[in-house]
């Protein structure tokens, strides 16, 4: 269960996608012409206008050891909150609260809490994480800052990919955008020396409200010798209704380490 919420906040749930498209016009087909900067401009336009986010969503999980179906409750307060909640046949499994300064979360299996900042969580990933960026994340945005002159692109199988110019050599990345809303199509990030890999595949988007959601999300990793797959659908999203965020941990729960 740990390094399913790890992953939650490196490149996880990727939730929700866009409202409101107002300056993105895409195609069918991806244009050759187009330069980088021209590209993430229209990215940035396809982030999602909205005060409050309530979503329902199905996750199915698993590594070589076992497979498990849970149903996921996400509740946002945009540039303030973002609540989760994991169930099945409901029963809570977990809960999450995330802050600009603050990262919790606490398991009732094992009767484990964490209760920190996003300062752990980076050194696990080796790599900066913030609020803003797990965000964007799940807004289907993606995390990495695309600097507009760092970046090239190129049209491969008719999406649009985005590359470092440079790449680090222990955080090696691309993404690839859709041409008909350039939301986020597959990304993919690896660290070879510690041997892990992540990569994540959007299904289609579905049209809601005005705003494009994905349907499907396909999540891949490798962490040495442990592989794990992560398939999200989406079942239902309600945007600017009233949301309450309960989140307290139970007494008597032990506090975990997650650099263990």
């Amino acid at each position: 269960m740990k390094r399913v919420i790890l992953y939650l906040f490196a490149l996880l749930l990727l939730l929700s996608s866009c409202r409101g498209l107002k300056g993105v016009n895409g195609s069918e087909t991806a244009n050759a012409g187009l330069q980088a900067k021209e590209i993430i401009t229209t990215h940035n336009l396809a982030s999602p206008k909205f005060n409050t986010m309530a979503g329902r969503i199905k996750v199915e999980y698993e590594d070589e050891k076992k497979s498990q179906s849970i149903t996921v409750s996400l509740r946002m307060e945009k540039d303030k909150k973002i609540w989760i909640k994991a169930s099945i046949i409901g029963i809570t499994l977990a809960k999450v609260m995330i802050t600009p300064d603050s990262v919790s979360y606490y398991e009732t299996l094992s009767n484990s809490y964490f209760d920190g900042d996003f300062s752990l969580i980076s050194d696990w990933l080796g790599t900066e994480v913030n609020f803003e960026k797990t965000q964007a994340i799940l807004l289907g945005q993606t995390m990495f800052e695309l600097n507009k002159s760092s970046y090239t692109s190129q049209v491969v199988d008719n999406q649009y990919k985005l590359t470092p110019k440079q790449q680090l050599e222990d955080f090696i990345h691309s993404l690839f955008l859709n041409p008909d809303n350039f939301k986020v199509a597959k990304a993919s990030v690896s660290q070879p020396w510690e041997d892990r890999m992540l990569t994540v595949y959007y299904g289609p988007y579905q049209l809601i409200e005005g705003g494009y959601f994905p349907s499907e999300v396909s999540i891949n990793t490798v962490d040495g010798d442990d592989k794990t797959r992560i398939d999200v659908t989406y079942r239902k999203i309600d945007l600017n209704v009233n949301v309450s965020f309960p989140f307290s941990i139970p007494r008597g729960f032990e506090q975990i380490d997650l650099g263990r």
